[in-house]
């Protein structure tokens, strides 16, 4: 088929940060494409050839997007699956497919398939609500400290809280859930497989990631991973096996923990585009939005590797600041060497908001961490607002 400057349709369900950066893909190969979002003011707004405003949880919105398409993809996993499913049984392309994407929406699921298929992961229980958690819990049948994550809906360390006490519990939603045993841990890893509808499959040097510990949200992505190289072996081996398992077609995030026994654990997994390969836009001979790209339409990938070390900083509301954002000092570090900041178009900011991101590159990995140190300590995401 011919996808190039062509009547080819793609559609993308979702027009935030990650449909933007995709579509920066698909400008750049003149492909044509339509997103559906439920903001009016969704980043990726402009750079598609046409914008739908509406609800991706709704089946006859999705359903009718659809058919407009002829090969339909996705930059968030909360969209109808009912409406993919009889898209795809009608004739139109989805990918990944509704098959993956249910085992992958449910986080008690998601777990449930690890189990299955042998893949390591952390212990866990699985309740229908939060009542039934505090049953467990008042009868000693869950072990303090335990990582509770609401199933579905939970984004950017939403839906996910560390109970280190039975008080904890207070206030959480009353909805289906787990009770995850607490890792002990050394490092926080990810590896992101590209597999494309002809088969082919790659995968990006693992990452390191640094968490903000309030907020729950990773603050820098380290590529490579300052790990032992048997260690990085190892995450890919896993990452490998998992993306086998799902059997996906585009990308596929793998989250991982390192034990300090150097177990590689399965923590969680995200079939689409992700945080932890935005360093790959400037780090990369193909960046993890282009090889996605690549993948759903069954294109040959692209390589992998890195051309040099790189380093993604969050950029995220400043707390205390709500309302029209201001990123204060965006010219300072714009004038430093291997610094490129990524503003995704949010015209609001709140705290902890994902707002952008800045990649740092540099031949050396440590240099590059220290440059990234003063740009997270430069740059700041306000608002004349404040709380």
């Amino acid at each position: 088929m011919n996808y190039f400057s062509s009547g080819f349709k793609l559609g993308i369900l979702g027009g935030g940060q990650l449909g933007k950066m995709l579509l920066a893909e698909t400008r750049k190969f003149d492909i044509q494409t339509y997103v559906l979002d439920p903001s009016a003011e969704a980043p990726g707004r402009f750079a598609c050839n046409v914008f739908q405003q509406g609800n991706l949880m709704d089946f006859d919105t999705v359903y009718q997007f659809g058919k407009q398409v002829d090969v339909l993809t996705f930059e968030i996993e909360l969209v109808n699956i009912q409406a993919l499913e009889k898209l795809e049984s009608e004739g139109t392309t989805v990918f990944p497919s509704p098959k993956t994407l249910k085992r992958i929406q449910n986080k008690g699921i998601q777990k449930d398939f690890y189990v299955a298929h042998g893949i390591p992961s952390a212990a866990y229980s699985h309740f229908d609500n939060v009542t039934a958690l505090k049953e467990a819990l008042s009868k000693n049948q869950l072990t303090l400290p335990f990582v509770w994550k609401c199933t579905e809906f939970g984004y950017d360390g939403n839906g996910v809280k560390v109970i280190r006490r039975a008080a904890d519990c207070d206030g959480l939603p009353d909805v289906e859930c787990i009770a995850e045993d607490m890792i002990p841990f050394k490092n926080e890893l990810a590896v992101i497989v590209a597999r494309s509808a002809a088969g082919e499959i790659k995968t990006y040097p693992v990452v390191e990631m640094e968490f903000h510990p309030e907020a729950n949200q990773v603050e820098y992505v380290i590529c490579p991973a300052r790990i032992d190289a048997q260690i990085a072996q190892k995450a890919r081996d896993l990452a490998l096996q998992v993306s086998e398992a799902y059997a996906h077609v585009g990308l596929l995030a793998v989250e991982m923990f390192q034990t300090h026994t150097d177990e590689i654990l399965v923590n969680e997994v995200a079939p689409r585009p992700h945080n932890s390969g935005h360093y790959s836009i400037e780090g990369s001979y193909t960046s993890q939005f282009e090889n996605h790209l690549r993948a759903v339409l069954g294109l040959p990938l692209g390589s992998t590797d890195s051309k040099v070390a790189g380093i993604m900083v969050n950029l995220v509301g400043e707390e205390g600041f709500s309302g029209p954002v201001l990123y204060e000092n965006i010219e300072t570090i714009l004038e430093w060497s291997g610094v490129t900041p990524h503003i995704y178009g949010k015209t609001e900011t709140r705290p902890f908001r994902k707002m952008g991101h800045v990649t740092i590159t540099n031949e050396n990995i440590s240099e590059a961490r220290k440059i990234a140190e003063k740009v997270k300590n430069t740059i700041r995401v306000i608002s004349n607002n404040v709380n």
